[in-house]
């Protein structure tokens, strides 16, 4: 095996994992280790090079600048998520990283060819796709109906499942990858709406703040119940 694939810290869940270890193998001599210090771009809406990369550490997000200057988040990328357009010309939208990162990127054109190469590949980047579509409809529900604190603990929820190594539980302690005013705005509220309803959530016992950015859960059940995600958690956070 590849000594950077046996390190992997998402070797496990990411879309290569799929693969047989000759496979990753052969795969793995293709791609390249980049890191992003926070604010960096990947690339940028417009590249007709943009590389394709399964994200190893950090976060991303994927946004895009209005006419009038403000930007809009549309996504966010987390470690094992999958970064690129495919089937696209040219990059449609900025990926810049919320935190430093850690990725594993791919020429476009040997993603394609390992496409084709390994079916098991392709149906695995086509159910991320799937689920990456409705993460992306679930945020614009919640931004547009649910209630300011419904939202933010939508978002720590979301949070809290991306931060753990497992799939059957939520991470007890986290931190933010995004600011107070970058929340704000990907929920459609304001700076202030946001700070009062992190005390709300912390008043509650839902969770409790650590330092600037640190989170952490103590009623995950309670977290779960205010965000309205329709999952069931034990008393352990887990997904029952």
């Amino acid at each position: 095996m590849n000594p950077t694939c046996a390190s992997c810290p998402v070797r496990d869940s990411a879309a290569c994992s799929v693969l047989t270890e000759e496979e990753r193998d052969t795969l793995a001599l293709a791609g390249h280790t980049r890191s992003l210090k926070r604010g960096e771009m990947l690339f940028a809406a417009g590249d007709d090079q943009a590389a394709c990369a399964t994200l190893v550490s950090g976060a991303l997000k994927v946004s895009a600048i209005s006419s009038d200057g403000s930007e809009q988040i549309l996504a966010l990328i987390h470690p094992a998520g999958f970064i690129g357009e495919l089937f696209a010309p040219y990059a449609h939208h900025d990926v810049v990283a919320l935190t430093d990162s850690k990725l594993c990127t791919f020429a476009r054109t040997d993603i394609d060819r390992a496409i084709e190469t390994y079916p098991a590949l392709a149906r695995a980047l086509l159910r991320r796709a799937q689920e990456d579509l409705l993460a992306t409809r679930n945020l614009l529900e919640l931004a547009g109906n649910a209630s300011a604190e419904c939202r933010l603990a939508a978002l720590l929820h979301d949070f809290a499942a991306a931060a753990s190594d497992s799939s059957c539980n939520l991470a007890r302690k986290f931190e933010l990858p995004l600011s107070r005013g970058e929340i704000a705005d990907m929920l459609g509220l304001t700076i202030e709406t946001v700070s009062r309803k992190f005390g709300k959530l912390e008043e509650a016992g839902a969770i409790a703040r650590k330092g600037k950015r640190g989170i952490e859960l103590i009623e995950p059940k309670l977290l779960q119940s205010i965000s309205g995600r329709q999952f069931a958690l034990n008393e352990h956070g887990t997904v029952i």
